[in-house]
């Protein structure tokens, strides 16, 4: 046994020693300042505290509903501009689509999601669900949009994907479509007793007062902060994405019912030139995918005719939503069973 003595903890670890004790890494040895040194050095000052923003409001809300109740075209008329497709198709918007409102003092950030699928099973279904859940999960404030007066298993299910704690409002759209007004208001209090909704806005997205009235109220569940996004921002989505959604939009609305729910399309080729008579010209170029060799025929149409007017629509809308000349190319492929192919799904830009 060894009689050599260990020093006392005081001695070997006194407050100067802890304190002036060499820094060691491998190879390397930083020796401390003395007292002397540390006396020439500047005060050290306390981090400044964050400066709180006054007046300004800024907020996340989301806009959450079945399929068709009429989401985009109230997106669309908060943001007031066209930055969701709208048409009567099921599954017409596919992505979260972030529409931004600055007015007065305040900043809107709406979130259209996809209409909540209760029906298909497909891969793609899932994926528009998953945004719809992770839509509602982290917001300020939420639109729950059903058609006033009506209430369905498929509303039942959106309702019941709301998280506590966050503030809803029962946005009870539509309602030039009820045709007696008497029926509004037991409607309501029933409605009441399905959720504890924090208020209750009968309107239709189609009337600019009723727009006005329900920013008015949005208003209120804005926290106090600085604004995310620039004053003439009214999208966080590229134009390059805004492309594909028109065209999406005009191939939904030319082909109606016959076309199945499944097509898609995919940009190929997205680019700004100088423009001679114009700011801007913008050459694009995108593909249809549809399921199947019969969809193909009846997206072309008879000698190219409907291929053409899609194309048509879509350029004269993109001109006007972007300020520029667009030349636009489109062609339709066949890909069978591409939604229900995750890896499909997400190399088309689904989440």
């Amino acid at each position: 046994m060894s009689s050599d003595k260990k020093p006392a903890e005081s001695e070997r670890n006194s407050p100067e020693q802890q304190m002036r004790r060499p820094v060691q890494i491998a190879g390397v040895t930083i020796q401390p300042r003395d007292a002397s040194e540390d006396a020439t050095l500047p005060p050290v000052t306390a981090a400044a505290e964050p400066v709180a923003v006054s007046g300004k409001h800024c907020g996340l809300v989301a806009i959450v509903g079945k399929p068709n109740v009429g989401k985009s075209t109230l997106l669309n008329a908060l943001v007031g501009q066209k930055i969701s497709i709208t048409s009567r198709k099921a599954q017409t918007t596919r992505h979260r689509i972030t529409g931004i409102r600055t007015q007065g003092l305040s900043q809107y950030v709406f979130v259209d999601t996809p209409g909540f699928q209760t029906i298909h099973g497909t891969a793609l279904n899932k994926s528009l669900n998953k945004t719809v859940v992770g839509a509602v999960s982290d917001v300020d404030l939420v639109l729950f949009v059903v058609e006033a007066g009506s209430f369905t298993t498929a509303d039942a299910k959106v309702l019941a994907l709301l998280k506590p704690g966050i503030p809803v409002l029962l946005v009870a759209n539509k309602l030039d479509n009820v045709h007696r007004r008497g029926d509004i208001a037991p409607w309501l209090r029933e409605m009441q007793e399905r959720h504890a909704f924090n208020e209750f806005v009968p309107m239709s997205a189609k009337q600019p007062k009723d727009i006005e009235r329900l920013l008015g109220i949005c208003e209120k569940y804005l926290p106090e902060q600085a604004w995310w996004h620039a004053e003439d921002e009214l999208t966080d989505r590229s134009e390059k994405f805004l492309a594909s959604e028109m065209v999406r939009e005009k191939l939904f609305r030319l082909t109606g019912d016959e076309l199945p729910y499944t097509s898609t399309v995919v940009i190929d080729k997205f680019e700004e030139e100088p423009g001679r008579t114009a700011k801007r010209m913008l050459r694009i170029a995108a593909t249809i995918v549809v399921e199947r060799e019969g969809h193909k025929a009846m997206v072309i149409g008879d000698k190219g005719e409907k291929l053409k007017r899609i194309g048509t629509e879509t350029r004269v809308e993109l001109e006007k939503l972007l300020d520029a000349k667009v030349f636009i190319e489109l062609w339709v492929k066949v890909r069978s069973g591409w939604a229900d192919d995750e890896a499909r799904v997400r190399s088309f830009g689904y989440e």
